[in-house]
């Protein structure tokens, strides 16, 4: 067995569900004609660490020295399909992502196994770069040229089997290793996903304006809604899967398989009354090491009031 296909099979045996490798090499140009369009048009609002790093994010050799290639990962999150939410309250939806632990030192965890195994059939002095989504890489369009899938009109990265809802790690070494082909086809022109989308953020011409969606103005935006927006928000809480959800690949997909990535079903919808009654050290307490911490408490609650009031005016 070549020294590829041992890292695949340890990969799947420590708990990933889908891997392949790639080269080095940059993306794209048209990726990163794409990446800067959509930067210099506004589209990332607030998020300006897109900016930062855009040499390293658009080449794995610049992020590491001597990079040769890179093993992309992904883990399933979709959550079960019998989760009950009580609506005799007002809730607060919460996106399928966030109803777990943080992904980060999760995913980061299971990369490291995979770093010392691969160390242990090499060599003790290969180099390597450990990355998750916080760092400057991109990973989609990685993870699509590893042949993990095909980035779709939601801008995510869709595998035929496991659907939209992925998260990614990637590993970036020193040795060539045998690199995978891209997956054939594109993503179906069904339209779905920008129907579902409830603020209009996805368009039918495959562009993406991160500042109207819901995950953005929920998540990321840390200002307050605009007041046009504010109704389109519904009782979306934290982030916004409409457009996943809506995916057919997502339809046909199965649950996680990964049961050490710890699900909490109570956080698929919060009482909103009752969130709105926390004070900072109960916030901390009853979300400690979720990704629902990030926006903060102050900033969450404002987005409750909206909720509330979209279900009053339903």
């Amino acid at each position: 067995m070549t020294i590829t296909k041992q890292i695949k099979q340890k990969a799947l045996e420590i708990g990933f569900d889908v891997v392949g490798v790639t080269d080095a090499s940059p993306v794209s140009k048209d990726q990163v004609s794409r990446l800067i369009g959509w930067l210099d048009a506004g589209y990332a609002g607030n998020m300006t660490w897109l900016n930062s790093n855009l040499e390293k994010r658009i080449d794995p050799s610049k992020l590491m020295p001597g990079a040769k290639s890179v093993i992309v990962l992904g883990l399933s999150y979709k959550p079960s399909n019998h989760i009950k939410i009580d609506n005799s309250n007002p809730v607060g939806m919460i996106t399928a992502f966030a109803q777990y632990d943080d992904y980060h030192p999760f995913i980061k965890k299971l990369l490291r196994k995979l770093t010392d195994f691969i160390i242990s059939i090499t060599c003790p002095s290969v180099q390597f770069k450990i990355c998750v989504d916080s760092t400057p890489l991109l990973e989609r369009a990685l993870a699509a040229r590893a042949g993990l899938g095909i980035i779709g009109k939601n801008r995510m990265l869709i595998n035929p089997r496991l659907g939209p809802e992925i998260l990614l790690g990637e590993i970036i070494l020193n040795i060539e290793l045998d690199t995978d082909k891209p997956l054939k086809g594109s993503c179906p022109d069904c339209g779905k996903c920008v129907e579902a989308c409830p603020t209009g953020a996805l368009k039918k011409d495959g562009s993406f304006d991160a500042t109207k969606c819901i995950s953005y103005l929920t998540i990321e935006a840390n200002t307050d809604v605009p007041p046009q927006m504010a109704p389109k928000i519904g009782n979306h809480l934290f982030g916004c899967a409409e457009c996943l959800l809506a995916c057919p690949y997502q339809q046909k997909a199965p649950c996680r398989a990964n049961k050490e990535f710890v699900h909490y079903p109570d956080r698929a919808a919060l009482n909103l009354n009752e969130f709105l009654k926390l004070d900072e050290n109960q916030f901390l307490s009853k979300f400690f090491n979720s990704p629902i911490l990030r926006p903060g408490l102050e900033h969450l609650k404002k987005i409750a009031v909206i909720c509330l009031h979209n279900l009053n005016l339903s």
